[in-house]
């Protein structure tokens, strides 16, 4: 704003509209009202203009009214205290949540003391309840994300977890696992009921796996029981005490459900090469056993080419409980392959794929842990590694040298070997027998081993269903391909 001075009349008094030490603009040198008093409001109205002017000055008409003028501006723009934030940088301070009163008497004096109004805190919002984790069971996923999907094995002998995401067209990746040996088939084969410290250690399992899919936004999960809880007089008791201590549901599935899974989830190592193959599942409590044929034509759903199948009411659980499973002979393990080729020969549709046995079509698929530990022994590793074991060709000569290797050491030997563990040492063997009398009812000079088995199966059907696999429906495919910076 331009400074300029006043003009006067001689002998009148000299008023000067100005901002004052107080910033109010009264435009008297007087900055009292009448009464006295400041007049706040002005006082107010002042303020915010000095502000907006940062030390607008208006002129003065002499020097008596210049120096407290000039003393005002120099003020104005003296340089600020570093200590202390400028003025128009301050926040304002929060007031404090409770209110003061004053309360007769409460003080010395006759002052006034304050009195705290006491917080009330809000009311605590009830904890959410816990959905149910069940087969078929969408949570906390987004309806326009792929999210994660779950599957559960609870077998005679293991409880198995498989948390996954879909990828490529028919393929998944694995984001968690779990695996652990319960045999909760245990005795099963005497009394017909399943053990009280059976379910405690399933139920121990089942725990941990809860655990880890209330980490996760699941979409959909399948949890199903097999065999144990298929045979046992008790296992709608004991599925009834799962439910209550962890909250999930397992579905029981029939046998024919199992061998379709089975078939499922080793879709991908059945080649293009192929045109029959016999699958086999061998289990804690039973056995599954699928002939599939895809000479004529293939299509994505393996499952859809089954020709015939079974189930064998016998598992590495139960026929290592009939014959012993510690100190095996050779007499020992050849009555273990009869009884399971006895079994066998009930079978009716055993002759389906007869023209095929033999040729190079042709082959064996087996996924189980039998299969994987003869194949892990095979390599010689020193720890299970499946990535080397699945999808793994095994000649006839080389299981028939892995059964003999099997045969010939102790209990003790078994133990110590990596690949079969104390867990396993008194069950490979009965789990040879039975492939010994799949092998002979069905001659292959191939055997493909798979670490894989119903998780997989049920997964591939979750997400074929939900058709994260067609053009535009899975954000992977969209990705945009690293470029390599």
């Amino acid at each position: 704003m331009e400074n300029r001075a006043r003009e006067t009349a001689p002998g009148a008094p000299v008023k000067a509209a100005r901002d004052d030490e107080d910033g109010r603009d009264s435009g008297l040198d007087d900055p009292t009202a009448p009464d006295g008093r400041l007049d706040h409001h002005k006082d107010k109205k002042g303020r915010k203009r000095r502000r907006r002017r940062r030390g607008g000055q208006k002129p003065v008409a002499d020097t008596a009214t210049a120096e407290p003028a000039r003393a005002a501006e120099a003020k104005l723009h003296a340089a600020p205290d570093p200590a202390t934030p400028p003025r128009g940088k301050r926040r304002r301070r929060r007031r404090k949540p409770h209110v003061q009163g004053a309360v007769p008497g409460g003080a010395p004096n006759g002052a006034a003391a304050p009195v705290t109004r006491p917080e009330i805190a809000p009311p605590a919002r009830p904890a959410p309840a816990r959905p149910p984790l069940d087969s078929g069971a969408r949570r906390n996923a987004s309806p326009n994300s792929s999210g994660y999907y779950a599957a559960l094995d609870l077998g005679t002998n293991n409880c198995r977890l498989l948390v996954a995401t879909p990828t490529r067209p028919g393929q998944f990746r694995v984001v968690d696992a779990f695996s652990r040996i319960v045999r909760l088939g245990e005795g099963l084969s005497r009394t017909g009921r399943l053990s009280d410290a059976a379910m405690d250690r399933a139920v121990e399992a089942l725990k941990v796996c809860r655990d880890k899919l209330e980490t996760r936004p699941i979409r959909r999960m399948r949890l199903i029981a097999t065999e144990a809880c298929r045979a046992a007089e008790n296992g709608e008791e004991f599925l009834a005490r799962v439910r209550e201590e962890t909250g999930m549901t397992l579905e029981i599935v029939d046998r024919e459900t199992e061998a379709r899974l089975a078939v499922s989830g080793c879709s991908s190592l059945v080649g293009r090469d192929t045109d029959s193959v016999v699958l086999f599942d061998i289990g804690g409590g039973s056995s599954e056993i699928a002939l599939v044929d895809v000479k004529d034509r293939r299509s994505r759903r393996l499952a859809d080419h089954i020709v015939a199948w079974t189930s064998l009411q016998v598992g590495v659980v139960t026929l290592s409980e009939k014959f012993g499973g510690r100190d095996v002979t050779g007499q020992t393990f050849a009555d273990m392959i009869d009884h399971a080729a006895g079994l066998l020969d009930s079978f009716e549709g055993r002759n389906r794929l007869a023209d095929r046995v033999g040729n190079e079509g042709f082959h064996l698929l087996g996924t189980s842990g039998t299969v994987t530990t003869l194949a892990g022994i095979h390599l010689d590793l020193p720890r299970y590694d499946r990535r080397r074991v699945d999808g793994l060709w095994m000649s006839s000569d080389e299981v028939d040298a892995m059964n003999a290797r099997l045969l010939s050491w102790s209990f003790d030997e078994r133990v110590a070997n990596p690949c079969i563990g104390a867990d396993r040492a008194d069950l490979v063997l009965a789990g040879c027998a039975i492939l010994e009398a799949i092998r002979r009812v069905w001659p292959s000079n191939r055997l493909r081993v798979a670490d894989r088995g119903l998780r997989e199966g049920i997964l591939t059907e979750m997400m074929a269903a939900d058709g994260v696999w067609r053009r535009g429906a899975n954000p992977w495919r969209n990705r945009p391909k690293w470029n390599g910076q």
